[in-house]
């Protein structure tokens, strides 16, 4: 659960219209600037969580699972950018590990489909029943990076082998900021870090809209200059 402090932070939050969410009437773009607290997202988290929005950066001090979802759903084309960190300053979490995204996802039991109409525990497996594109930079203590197509079914999470990568330029490290592009359009997603290319999902039956979910386990992170772009 969150501390007590970021209940509060939540409740007192800037609603929409202060908040640093700006609307581009000819690319209809989001973003936040992380300086008016947690007001554009929804916390998720499976157990005692630290989690800040000031001065520019979304830190995340995670025990366990957590997922924050942005409020604003989505429409492909669509991408959403936003630079990174996995911290090591010899902190409990600081494990450098588990840059995870869900893109384009939404709840097939929820109304209107939503992730939103249904709060979870922040529990991975709780995820398995949204469809979603997905992926998870230096996951498993910073082993693996891979990216999967959700279908909304419990305990399969499809891989494909190309998609399921454990090279060293594919994995986080630490204390460097990276640029992340997710992108999703007519023909499925893409995955980009600092302008290279990490996965491509040609999808025959493509996700075209849904929320985006920043999503991590036992680890801390932190985040700036989140924006969303039409196209």
């Amino acid at each position: 659960m969150l501390k007590r402090r970021d209940f509060l932070m939540l409740a007192g939050a800037v609603p929409f219209a202060g908040c640093a969410l700006a609307r581009d009437s000819r690319r209809k773009m989001f973003s936040d600037d992380f300086q008016h607290g947690l007001g554009q997202w929804v916390v998720e988290a499976q157990a005692q969580t630290t989690v800040t929005a000031q001065g520019g950066i979304l830190d995340i001090d995670s025990a366990e699972g957590i997922t924050l979802w942005f409020r604003e759903p989505l429409v492909a084309p669509v991408t959403i950018e936003y630079d990174v960190l996995a911290v090591s300053e010899g902190g409990p979490h600081d494990a450098v590990s588990d840059v995870n995204a869900f893109w384009m996802a939404t709840d097939p039991a929820a109304p209107g489909g939503s992730v939103l109409a249904r709060r979870r525990s922040g529990t991975f497996a709780d995820y398995d029943l949204i469809r979603t594109y997905y992926t998870g930079i230096g996951g498993n203590r910073n082993t693996t990076t891979r990216m999967r197509r959700y279908i909304g079914a419990a305990g399969n999470r499809p891989i494909l082998p190309e998609h399921d990568r454990s090279d060293a330029a594919a994995l986080l490290v630490p204390n460097r900021w990276m640029h992340l592009r997710l992108n999703a359009d007519a023909h499925g997603a893409t995955v980009e870090r600092d302008g290279v290319p990490l996965f491509r999902y040609d999808d025959p039956e493509p996700y075209t809209h849904g929320h985006f979910g920043l999503r991590t386990t036992r680890s801390h992170l932190r985040v700036r200059n989140f924006r969303v772009t039409e196209g």
